[in-house]
């Protein structure tokens, strides 16, 4: 296979950006993540692809729940930031408030949706582990203009020079 070839082409799979964020006891973690998609409508499903090394994946895993927080068009400092591990001071998860679902897992008030799920499956292939939740709680807080999924934060958004997958 040509490996040039093969990282241009799965780059051509048009990604949104989402803050991923999951609480076991004390432990709160956060990353941003862009492997998602839903899967069913009944019951409805989400899978999201999250690096098996990293703690947000740990945490995850333990809290058998997560949450998926939309970034809107204008808040790409905010997945910037979530690319390093997520710092917690106080009500603040790398300065970002936040307030626990109605899981536990942790809502960004910043953002203008998010969905809690429980954790179904998950999926342990690859670097990148395949986690299927199930939506069991969905927060809008600013109803969006126009369609839905022109509303998100999309990979392209974030710069000529980024890019994930390949």
């Amino acid at each position: 296979m040509d490996a040039d070839a093969k990282k241009t082409t799965l780059r051509m799979i048009p990604y949104g950006i989402y803050v991923l964020t999951a609480k076991d006891g004390d432990e709160v973690a956060a990353a941003t993540v862009n492997f998602v998609t839903q899967t069913s409508f009944a019951p409805p499903l989400v899978v999201v692809g999250v690096k098996t090394d990293s703690v947000t994946y740990g945490v995850l895993k333990k809290a058998g729940h997560f949450a998926l927080n939309m970034l809107g068009k204008d808040q790409q400092g905010m997945a910037f930031a979530f690319f390093k591990p997520g710092e917690v001071e106080g009500e603040k998860i790398s300065g970002e408030p936040f307030h626990p679902g109605s899981t536990g897992a942790p809502i960004l008030e910043s953002t203008p949706a998010s969905v809690e799920c429980k954790v179904v499956q998950i999926a342990e292939v690859g670097d990148h582990h395949v986690v299927i939740g199930e939506v069991v709680d969905a927060h809008l807080r600013k109803a969006p203009d126009g369609r839905p999924d022109n509303a998100i934060l999309a990979m392209g958004d974030l710069g000529e020079n980024v890019f994930y997958g390949g």
